[in-house]
């Protein structure tokens, strides 16, 4: 296809735009130099290969109210192509926000609904290499922008112990299905929590990975350096296999790292854990105005079951944790404003496999139905844009070089400790908003929660929660943060905790 070339009114906005002070001749000049650069874009088109592309034409299907009693579900689906592994026996359900080459994405936002991936994301090449057999896609919230089950276009996830509460999101779908016993496992995405937090609300196992240690390759990102996907199962062994599966570099995505690799998690699975240290961060409990005593207490009462195991238990502070949610908060606003939306969610400056197809389709819903995008993703947009021309990203560059101090903070305790430890939210399950509530209590239900979960997405530090009581008879999720690099270790205490619990 012929590149389209500028018109000298579009040269003239486009240089007003950048404060240039261009005359006639000015504009006249650059469109023409334009013009003859341009020739490289036209030759790109010819070059672009489909190459990439799966033929995958799967039965799939919205299942009715009566299929559909949580509304977790998006699409149903089956798919299977190996007999033999890992994953023979297990059912898989994929979060929204995951490309399955076939199957309709709409990443729980109409401004994508209708796309239709035809490339499978890595983590479902494995699965599906493993013998998963995938059952479908499960709803997911707003272009994921949510710790509540209410921002999605299909209608809000009801939690399975209590069909008035949220699910958690982002992952909500993943976590409730789960939960209801109608999938073994799901796969799930974490920027500010949004493993964890559905996990614990839903009462099930969450595991938000290092930084990398999962290829993100083939899922709608937020921001680059938040960007996690991960685990939800019914058990802590599950949860092991599944990160085993997934886990490893793939050569595509720029946030694995040198020293990522595949490693065994089911190996290490059951070795004692006699001698073991865990700090319980008192940081993580008790927040003003928020945290609620019940679920305080639950997690510091299950937390004294690590001694029957010779686990010692010691009271840390962690003074910078109360700040994580200031620097994630700069990271996630200005990245995602950037990455995710002017940048259509691929964005620029990095080496990968970039997906052409969920470009152009999110590019298109983006600016032909602005005013669809959730209430959530409005605000950081507005937000994003004004700090990003009122400081031209001085705030995001803090918050990132913080990032190192914060990650510091928690390193320094984690040389004399294996694990730290904290409720994986200081609420449980909160009432789901009526439709026609205000935007403040919208926003608010989405975005309350994640104090504890979002600092180790700045960080990578490896966190995960486990389900360790109720408080108003509705789940409580107990987090155990690890050593980068280190996730066998968390998850070898999440087990040995899971079977006294």
């Amino acid at each position: 296809m012929k590149i389209h070339r500028p018109s000298l009114s579009e040269v003239e906005r486009i240089a007003q735009n950048f404060g240039l002070d261009f005359d006639d001749n000015d504009i006249q000049s650059f469109r023409d130099l334009m013009a003859g650069t341009l020739g490289s874009y036209d030759r790109l088109s010819e070059l672009q290969t489909d190459q990439d592309q799966i033929g995958r034409k799967p039965n799939y299907y919205r299942p009715s109210d009566q299929e559909n009693s949580l509304n977790a579900w998006y699409q149903k689906c089956e798919i299977r192509e190996k007999k033999n592994g890992k994953l023979k026996d297990k059912t898989v359900v994929v979060k929204d926000n995951i490309c399955v080459a076939g199957v309709p994405m709409m990443n729980g936002s109409s401004v994508l609904e209708g796309y239709i991936p035809d490339v499978d994301a890595s983590v479902i090449n494995r699965v599906l290499d493993a013998g998963a057999t995938i059952v479908g896609k499960s709803v997911c919230e707003n272009l994921c922008f949510s710790g509540g089950s209410h921002t999605n276009d299909t209608g809000p996830v009801k939690n399975p112990h209590d069909h008035s509460r949220s699910s958690g999101g982002s992952s909500s779908g993943s976590a409730a299905l789960v939960s209801a016993g109608e999938v073994d496992m799901a796969l799930g995405g974490d920027q500010g929590g949004s493993i964890r937090m559905p996990a614990s609300w839903c009462g099930v196992v969450g595991h938000k990975p290092t930084f990398g240690l999962v290829p993100y390759t083939g899922a709608f990102p937020i921001e680059i350096t938040l960007d996690h996907l991960g685990p939800i199962t019914k058990n802590v062994a599950d949860c092991a296999l599944l990160l085993e599966v997934i886990s490893g570099p793939d050569g595509f995505d720029p946030r694995q790292q040198s020293q990522t690799k595949k490693t065994s998690y089911l190996s290490t699975l059951n070795e004692p854990c006699e001698g073991m240290k865990i700090g319980v961060v008192k940081e993580g409990f008790g927040w003003e105005g928020l945290s609620e005593e019940g679920v305080d207490e639950t997690v510091l009462q299950a937390s004294t079951k690590f001694s029957k195991l010779g686990v010692q238990i010691e009271n840390i502070s962690v003074p910078m944790h109360r700040d994580g949610i200031h620097i994630w908060n700069a990271i996630a606003i200005e990245g995602a404003t950037s990455l995710m939306i002017k940048g259509n969610g691929m964005g620029t400056n990095w080496k990968g496999k970039y997906n052409t197809g969920l470009l152009d389709a999110f590019s298109k819903g983006r600016l032909t139905r602005p005013n669809d995008l959730s209430e959530t993703t409005k605000l950081v947009m507005l937000t994003g844009q004004y700090m990003t021309d009122h400081y031209q990203g001085r705030f995001y560059s803090i918050a990132q070089n913080l990032s190192r101090m914060l990650t510091k903070a928690y390193n320094e305790q984690l040389q004399n400790y294996d694990a730290l430890l904290m409720p994986t939210m200081p609420i449980v399950a909160t009432k789901i908003p009526s439709p026609n509530c205000s935007r403040e209590e919208y926003i608010m239900r989405a975005l309350e929660m994640i104090n504890n979960t979002c600092p180790f997405d700045v960080t990578g530090h490896p966190a995960i929660t486990i389900p360790c009581g109720l408080s108003d008879g509705m789940p409580v999720g107990m987090m155990l943060i690890g050593k980068n690099h280190d996730d066998k270790t968390i998850l070898r205490l999440a087990n040995a905790f899971e079977k006294i619990a």
